[in-house]
């Protein structure tokens, strides 16, 4: 007779701790600290990297899929012709091609990796990469150094960073950035959503047009060229080797 399968528990133990409210003000005040210091330790690593578009995409796309190719292609398309770095979550799948892409067009390549219980390892084409151990924080870093960003097919997280970034965008949080979204095919359900949504008034049929959906990397590139030279003005800062910093 076999075993009965083990279920996992539902929430891990170092994980329980969010369901227990406030805790003491010694706890919360090491958090407070533990985030401040991750912020500053990703400024400082990304401080000099220069502009960059942001890809964002699904970990389990393999080289030789067509979507991994279609990110490595139009990531070496905008580092070539815009001159601006590549950044990702510093993984592998659509983030790996985005920044082999990069590398091959002769570009910077960088990437934001987050620790995981399944260890995410950072892929081999980086020429600069920080790890995280908060989403958020590797979020807001992954934006404030972004001057366009290009979505591909992904999953929960790439959904969480497609919406998150448009309501940043819609709200003018971050004004007149480009967001282009690669693989009409599989976002098609998500295009016919976004109709229901304005049909529905919960957006304005003009949000609509936040968002280019589009499968030819010249397309996305001349769409992100001209929201650079409308509404950007570059500038690059010096290391200043009082503080110990490196470019």
């Amino acid at each position: 007779m076999s075993k009965p399968k083990q279920r996992r528990p539902l929430i891990k133990r170092n994980e329980s701790v969010w369901l227990e409210g406030p805790k003491s003000r010694t706890y919360e005040l090491g958090f407070a600290l533990r985030v401040f210091w991750e912020l500053i330790r990703g400024l400082r690593a990304l401080h000099f990297t220069g502009p960059a578009i942001t890809v964002f995409g699904s970990a389990r796309f393999k080289e030789g899929h067509r979507y991994y190719e279609l990110a490595r292609q139009v990531s070496a398309y905008a580092a070539r012709d815009l001159g601006l770095a590549i950044m990702t979550g510093g993984g592998p799948g659509i983030m790996e091609a985005a920044n082999r892409g990069a590398r091959e067009a002769g570009g910077t390549s960088i990437g934001c990796n987050i620790v995981l219980p399944h260890e995410q390892k950072e892929n081999p084409y980086l020429d600069k990469f920080v790890t995280f151990r908060y989403f958020f924080i590797r979020k807001v870093l992954l934006v404030k150094y972004s001057y366009a960003f290009i979505i591909m097919p992904g999953g929960f997280g790439t959904m969480d960073e497609l919406f998150e970034t448009l309501t940043l965008i819609q709200t003018r949080k971050i004004e007149d950035f480009p967001m282009v979204v690669m693989g009409t095919e599989f976002f098609q359900p998500l295009r016919e959503h976004l109709d229901h949504m304005a049909k529905a008034g919960t957006i304005s049929p003009e949000d609509l047009d936040l968002i280019l959906f589009t499968d030819d990397p010249e397309e996305a590139v001349t769409h992100i060229r001209k929201y650079l030279f409308e509404n950007y003005r570059i500038v690059k800062r010096k290391p200043s080797w009082w503080l110990f910093e490196r470019s």
